[in-house]
């Protein structure tokens, strides 16, 4: 049997409607470690797009911005602080379960690590946008500013996260446990149930002998 072309339309909308719910909950479940990578590269990314063409980011500049380091006008900070805060919140995930995902370390240490990120940068953009004879161009000032804002907005993302990730967490357990009380409450309001499996039990092993 064929079917007919206007159920083409319907059949496509609910397999796309089925498939956009699929990548969304998939999304929302790897949150945590989509954001750590997020946090651990777009950063960097900024930086490179702040600096000149004629000295690209890479391992000699790193090692050159480290060694010439200003609190005030160096930026390499901003992106390894994201790195160094990001690979703390992914391990603490990794070793969490279930119950410790909902009320532990997971919340605790992101909440940490973003407050004290968010002091730090805060901090550091009084000093770096304070100068108003800063002879950076009009391109690489609105990188060096979109670098803080991105620092700030996944600093943020970490606790935002992190709660709801301890909020699911927290509904699964109460789902468990209600579940688990609801079976209690069945063995012991049907106790007669308990009474004739035992006694088919006893008939079959009487039987089998």
């Amino acid at each position: 049997m064929g079917f007919s072309k206007e159920g083409k339309p319907k059949r496509l909308v609910k397999t796309l409607f089925f498939l956009l719910t699929m990548v969304i909950s998939l999304l929302l479940f790897s949150a945590p470690v989509l954001l750590v990578i997020a946090d651990a590269l777009l950063p960097f990314a900024l930086l490179s797009a702040s600096l000149s063409p004629d000295s690209p980011l890479s391992l000699q500049t790193i090692s050159s911005h480290l060694r010439n380091y200003d609190f005030r006008s160096s930026l390499i900070d901003i992106p390894l602080i994201s790195l160094i805060r990001s690979a703390v919140i992914l391990c603490v995930y990794s070793f969490c379960d279930g119950p410790r995902l909902s009320r532990g370390p997971y919340l605790g240490v992101a909440t940490i690590c973003s407050v004290s990120s968010l002091a730090f940068v805060s901090l550091k953009a009084s000093f770096a946008f304070g100068d108003s004879n800063s002879d950076r161009g009009g391109y690489a000032r609105a990188m060096e500013v979109a670098l803080f804002l991105c620092s700030l907005g996944l600093g943020i993302g970490h606790v935002v996260v992190a709660y709801r990730t301890s909020c699911r967490e927290r509904r699964k357990l109460m789902v468990y446990k209600i579940d688990i009380e609801a079976v209690s409450a069945c063995k012991n309001g049907f106790p007669r149930y308990h009474k004739i499996l035992q006694q088919e039990k006893v008939k079959q092993e009487k039987s089998e002998k």
